[in-house]
């Protein structure tokens, strides 16, 4: 492939790639839709015997089974443990809607259990001005995830499901739900749902082409590439704006045999087939603390990282999705690409300096 870099990304406008409008200040309310796996995240710091003893990698991201349940009782009885609203996608939304400040600027639908769980969670998104839409479960307790931070400040994650699992796609159809989905211009899900609900994705992707609207979509975990590759591949024609990580995008390098050079992989994916004509397909790949790699309309850009002193560092859990969140709330602005990427890395700077994917009650950005 063709592989042009630019080390001063030009200003492209991304309303280009949007809808037909781009977003002003005043027109914000419902214009993005978040669905996936509501979580309530259980934090803790352990030492690297609980990573061994439970066979978890380090800054890994997987789904519990048998062998991790008791995980979930021993973080709450033998560590100082913080309950923090999460899931991918609804990490992404947060940080998103703190970003804009427009109340009722983001959407998120998800499914959780009748419990004290999913109450926290509700009260929590309420606050911060998102508009939830959960479908509520009460055969199903509200899913949980176990976020092991290292000595290292490494996150690991261990995820049961449960009633987030139990989303089903005839929820869109709910009269309060299609007015959310029409309303909304712009749609994120991150590749976790691909293990729920296929068919939610692919409902809002037909709508996505069909109105000319903008779908995203992240990797999520190397997971999401080895074992649901059909998934993945079914809900990829409807992906505008594709995210990732390193590892992720080498997982998926390795499943097309394009190598392991992160830009090849990037144009890889770019190029895909997609749904609709009149808009390539953006790929973000982010590498920590090394450049951000962009794929666009056959070019390839890099976007440096300031690097974080390494003892402002608090803990990387939500790193990945803070960068989504930020770089959402200037995308659904208009905002340039270079712009959006900016956001994103100062986002992600600032929740590395929190504990989970918490953020101060000001957002200074500018």
């Amino acid at each position: 492939p063709d592989r042009r870099y630019r080390d001063q990304p030009p200003q492209i406008p991304l309303s280009t790639m949007a809808a037909q409008t781009a977003a002003t200040e005043t027109d914000l309310t419902g214009i993005l839709l978040c669905a996936g796996n509501p979580l309530l995240d259980i934090s803790a710091e352990v030492p690297m015997t609980v990573l061994e003893k439970y066979g978890v990698s380090p800054n890994s991201a997987i789904l519990a089974e048998e062998q991790h349940q008791p995980l979930f009782k021993e973080l709450v009885d033998d560590y100082a443990v913080k309950y923090i609203a999460g899931g991918a996608t609804q990490n992404s939304c947060r940080v998103c809607q703190w970003m804009t400040g427009t109340p009722g600027a983001t959407s998120y639908f998800g499914c959780i259990g009748d419990d004290a769980f999913g109450k926290q969670m509700t009260d929590e998104a309420a606050a911060i001005g998102m508009n939830v839409q959960y479908l509520v479960d009460p055969e199903q307790v509200t899913g949980t995830c176990a976020v092991l931070v290292d000595p290292t400040g490494e996150r690991s994650l261990v995820t049961n499901l449960a009633a987030a699992n139990h989303f089903k796609a005839t929820h869109l159809a709910d009269a309060a739900q299609a007015s959310v989905i029409e309303k909304a211009k712009y749609y994120y899900m991150a590749g976790f749902f691909l293990t729920v609900s296929l068919e939610s994705i692919e409902t809002i992707g037909r709508h996505a082409v069909e109105q000319k609207k903008l779908v995203m979509m992240n990797l999520s975990a190397p997971f999401i590439v080895q074992f649901f590759w059909d998934q993945l591949n079914a809900a990829m024609p409807y992906v505008d704006i594709m995210f990732g990580n390193e590892s992720e995008a080498e997982a998926f390098g390795e499943k097309m045999g394009w190598g392991t050079d992160i830009a090849v992989i990037a144009q890889g994916i770019s190029a895909l087939p997609k749904a609709s004509g009149f808009r390539g397909r953006t790929v973000i790949i982010t590498q920590g603390k090394d450049a951000t790699i962009v794929a666009k309309d056959g070019e390839v850009m890099t976007f440096p990282v300031t690097v974080l002193p390494k003892e402002k560092l608090v803990d990387t859990n939500g790193a990945g999705d803070a960068f989504v969140g930020g770089f959402m709330s200037q995308l659904i602005k208009g905002e340039p690409l270079a712009k959006c990427v900016d956001a994103g890395h100062w986002a992600s700077t600032v929740i590395i300096q929190e504990s989970g994917c918490t953020y101060p009650a000001e957002c200074t950005y500018a």
